[in-house]
């Protein structure tokens, strides 16, 4: 009844669930996340054996490690992928709950692993980090609640998604955690944009989170070292934006050559948060601006799907998630090339990191779910009725 009133496409009756996945599916998106992953398989190569020596252990150790996060990030990837947006808003909400609890049991469990901030859950065999995928489940919740909010009769979600917004951003600054407070708080303001949010109220937010800024610069020596090295006009070559800024110098165009960088002899996080270093350094300006590219394709393809969503959660969510991930690439490429002060943040498919490459599967694959080709999704349908 519902494609007879809104005039859409009729699907065939029993078709198989892979096939009309296939078909529905965003391949370009995919593509390029394999190619991400792929470039990071690649750059693991070069940064990770340094790591491995100092570590006592097999050259291509870290390696091995990453392939496998990536093969479970993959299956996960294609598991959302083929989930309706009501799973999409069922799974998001519960993984929400589960991590959230786990993010405030952090100070009685969690460690910090000698790096000052306590962020992860030591499992023995490896970590977790609640913070990463706190970031796709809290951009489902706040989504479906700024879409119930539109119900006749719904309830608040637009201000209980601020008032979950603060609280979140507060628990992430006491560990501190600067970097994923910002996406989170970036995320909603997304959301909360494309839901019609008055202009003064997004001035107000954004002034309170320049206060924040100086406030946690006068509170933090932390956060008052990095921004003052950033403002800087002489940079200190033994930190890692001095070793990080003269690899990219030294990479020129077209790089060094493959395996004859230095700067992951020097970084201890050239295999995480300064991988796009390492690439500038062996393969060149070339290489890094494939990733951005990359990055950019999956971004754009996924808001240019979104706009034929009549859906606001769909709208939202989408949004949201593709944002989050396009603006934690950016902070990445952006703290290596020393246009942002130091933050510990990394890059999504590329980065080592179990937490990181599984939470990026998922935010993802829920994006590539929400941006399928299905009945009723285009509001083009909905105009032609209007128009009739």
């Amino acid at each position: 009844m519902t494609e007879m009133v809104h005039g859409a496409a009729p699907v065939s009756v029993g078709e198989p669930l892979l096939p009309k996945w296939w078909r529905t599916i965003d391949r370009w998106t995919l593509l390029c996340v394999c190619a991400l992953f792929g470039i990071g398989l690649l750059l693991g190569f070069a940064a990770s054996p340094p790591l491995a020596d100092r570590n006592g252990l097999p050259p291509f150790f870290y390696v091995q490690k990453q392939a496998i996060f990536g093969a479970m990030a993959f299956v996960v990837l294609l598991g959302c992928s083929m989930l309706t947006p009501r799973q999409v808003r069922r799974f998001g909400v519960l993984a929400f709950v589960l991590v959230f609890i786990a993010l405030c049991l952090l100070p009685v469990f969690g460690t910090n692993f000698g790096k000052g901030a306590v962020r992860w859950y030591s499992l023995g065999f490896g970590s977790f980090q609640p913070s990463e995928f706190l970031k796709p489940a809290f951009v489902i919740l706040a989504a479906w609640l700024m879409a119930a909010s539109q119900d006749l009769d719904g309830p608040p979600g637009r201000l209980i998604s601020f008032c979950v917004t603060l609280g979140l951003v507060a628990i992430l600054v006491l560990q501190p955690d600067y970097g994923q407070a910002s996406l989170i708080l970036f995320g909603w303001g997304v959301m909360y944009f494309i839901a019609g949010a008055p202009w003064l109220l997004l001035i107000g937010i954004a002034g309170a989170v320049v206060a924040g800024g100086v406030f946690a610069y006068n509170a933090s020596e932390h956060v008052q070292r990095r921004i003052d090295g950033y403002l800087a006009t002489d940079i200190d070559p033994n930190t890692q934006i001095g070793y990080a800024a003269n690899a990219i110098r030294e990479g020129g165009i077209f790089g060094v050559g493959v395996g004859e960088g230095e700067v992951k002899s020097y970084l201890p996080d050239a295999h995480t948060d300064f991988i796009i270093a390492v690439a500038a350094e062996e393969y060149g300006l070339v290489l890094v601006l494939l990733v951005v590219v990359l990055y950019a394709i999956v971004v754009l393809r996924a808001l240019a799907r979104l706009l034929r969503e009549r859906d606001p959660f769909v709208r939202y969510a989408g949004a949201g998630l593709a944002s989050v991930l396009g603006m934690q690439a950016m902070i990445n490429v952006g703290v290596a090339a020393r246009l942002l002060p130091t933050k510990g943040m990394t890059l999504p498919f590329v980065s080592y990191g179990g937490s990181s490459v599984i939470a990026a599967g998922i935010t993802v694959g829920m994006l590539l779910a929400l941006t399928r080709t299905r009945p009723q999704g285009r509001i083009e349908d909905l105009l032609r009725r209007r128009g009739g």
